[in-house]
């Protein structure tokens, strides 16, 4: 590592990755500066590349650092202090590896692919936190090779909710021959990773997961809902199928979380789960788990499941139950299939005809 007053440079993988502004102030409530974002990801680098590993990647980026009043760009409001940025910067270095996908408009782009921790690390530069990997990789962009079950508390629950949740998951994915992989969201939620053959398409692969879902609503209605519309949840565990969508991403493990502090998804045992909370896993004490432990995910690599089974648990509850498609985010194309897509409080009410 070289470093100046106003740079550090660090060689990682063969490549030289200058930081800027190393001082720079990222977590002022934790004492956080960037250098020590850079170095977290360093620190977690071969879990970080191995959930990262030639997917195509949204980077969350938050150049300013996170503080009070801070907030996220959106498609409707782009004056935030952070953004999305989904295609590779026109001056990445030609080591940074790309992937060309399409987007749910038709429109397409190339996407960073990570194939190193310098690359990594070039991202976490750029302010980037939180990356947000396709469940898909370069070689195949059109096949997802994992299922991401997304346990989302509604208002009213939280994270001991979804690890409430979180085993009923496990025991139903056993029933289909299937082991999942938990991990903390980096927030109140929890994700389950399933590794999957890539052989069926996106469509496919949600409409299994939706599958999946409503077996799981069937059997803990009360704890469990697979209702789109938010003033139909409640207070439950909602599974956020559309997670499965194409261009529907969730927080890579070891990605940390735009809180004041400084919260990382962290991969765990299922017997820890209920043990654990999301204040436990940080910039700052992540490093040492991860040195102690190692990676819990790394087991996703000895697996690939076939999910023949859920596709033929969607099509015995479209037959028997008449249970078809659901609603696609809302900037989405219409899809075949898909019910209207209107919150049933402003749907519209067709008046019944004089008798």
């Amino acid at each position: 590592m070289a470093s100046s007053k106003d740079a550090v440079v660090l060689t990682l993988d063969g490549h030289e990755v200058r930081v800027s502004s190393p001082e720079k102030p990222y977590f002022g409530d934790k004492g956080v500066r960037k250098i020590d974002v850079v170095n977290y990801f360093v620190s977690v680098g071969e879990g970080i590349l191995f959930a990262l590993r030639d997917r195509p990647t949204t980077l969350e980026r938050w150049p300013g650092g996170v503080f009070e009043g801070a907030r996220l760009s959106t498609r409707m409001d782009n004056t935030g202090d952070a953004f999305y940025q989904k295609r590779v910067p026109k001056n990445a270095p030609e080591w940074v590896q790309t992937a060309h996908i399409t987007f749910p408009s038709g429109r397409t782009a190339d996407e960073i692919a990570p194939d190193s921790v310098a690359v990594v690390a070039w991202c976490a530069n750029l302010g980037t936190l939180t990356f947000h990997p396709w469940p898909v990789t370069k070689a195949d962009v059109e096949a997802p090779d994992q299922i991401r079950i997304d346990l989302d508390p509604q208002p009213g629950t939280d994270f001991s909710d979804a690890v409430w949740v979180a085993p009923h998951v496990r025991e139903l994915l056993h029933e289909f021959g299937m082991e999942g992989w938990p991990k903390t969201s980096g927030g109140r939620g929890v994700h389950v990773y399933v590794p999957i053959l890539p052989r069926w398409t996106f469509p496919e692969v949600r409409r299994a997961v939706i599958a999946f879902g409503r077996e799981l609503e069937r059997r803990i209605p009360d704890r469990v809902t697979m209702n789109w519309w938010k003033e139909e949840r409640g207070e439950k565990i909602f599974i956020d199928y559309n997670q499965m969508a194409r261009d529907r991403t969730i927080a890579s493990a070891y990605s940390i979380r735009a809180r004041s502090h400084a919260p990382v998804s962290a991969p765990v045992d299922w017997d820890e789960l209920p043990d654990v909370t999301p204040f436990d896993f940080d910039v700052l004490t992540m490093p040492a788990r991860f040195a102690a432990v190692g990676d819990k995910h790394a087991g996703l690599a000895d697996h690939a499941y076939d999910l023949t089974p859920l596709v033929e648990l969607a099509d015995r509850q479209e037959r028997d139950l008449g249970l078809g498609e659901m609603p696609y985010p809302p900037d989405y194309p219409k899809m075949p299939g898909e019910p209207m897509r209107v919150q049933p409080s402003r749907a519209r009410k067709v008046p019944a005809e004089d008798d």
